[in-house]
């Protein structure tokens, strides 16, 4: 299950931006060999509001552009495909029948800034780091370049097969 909530009015969200951001979520899912029903939540804000979540949570009082939040642990360097495979999660890990894999706050106003600057549209930006924070929330890290490499081709994958590139 895929809850998305536009929580800002800054920047328009028509529903075709919605469903490739919702595309992205489920492929990106698929691709990393999550085959149970899956729960994520994600919240759509302004730069204001992701600025008071990144001092609340990460102690960094400046924007961002997404935010993660995992409800799994992972053990360093391993992702989801790593180490659950055919796992049996305790009750504690699903909302019903769907896997709690946590939550994403996404800038829409900085997805919007981002696209500009690098000229590239805003389903590409929202897509991309939607496909990004999802990445986070099943084990991937860009901490280490061994571990950037990884996920930036997760990505790149990801993009390629569904068909975003930078318009």
């Amino acid at each position: 299950m895929i809850i998305i909530e536009n929580e800002q009015d800054q920047i328009e969200v028509t529903e075709s931006l919605l469903e490739s951001i919702k595309g992205a979520i489920l492929f990106t899912l698929k691709d990393q060999s999550v085959e149970e029903e899956a729960e994520i939540s994600m919240l759509l804000v302004d730069n204001d509001t992701i600025k008071e979540m990144n001092r609340e949570y990460r102690n960094m009082d400046k924007e961002t552009d997404v935010l993660s939040f995992p409800m799994i642990s992972y053990e360093e360097g391993k992702v989801f495909g790593d180490i659950y495979l055919n796992y049996k999660f305790g009750p504690e890990f699903y909302d019903g029948e769907a896997l709690l894999l946590g939550d994403v706050v996404l800038s829409m106003e900085k997805a919007n800034e981002q696209a500009l600057e690098f000229g590239h549209s805003i389903k590409r930006e929202a897509c991309y780091l939607t496909i990004h924070s999802i990445l986070h929330l099943l084990g991937y890290d860009h901490m280490t370049d061994k571990d950037k490499q990884r996920m930036r081709e997760a990505e790149e994958r990801i993009l390629q097969a569904l068909d975003i590139s930078r318009e």
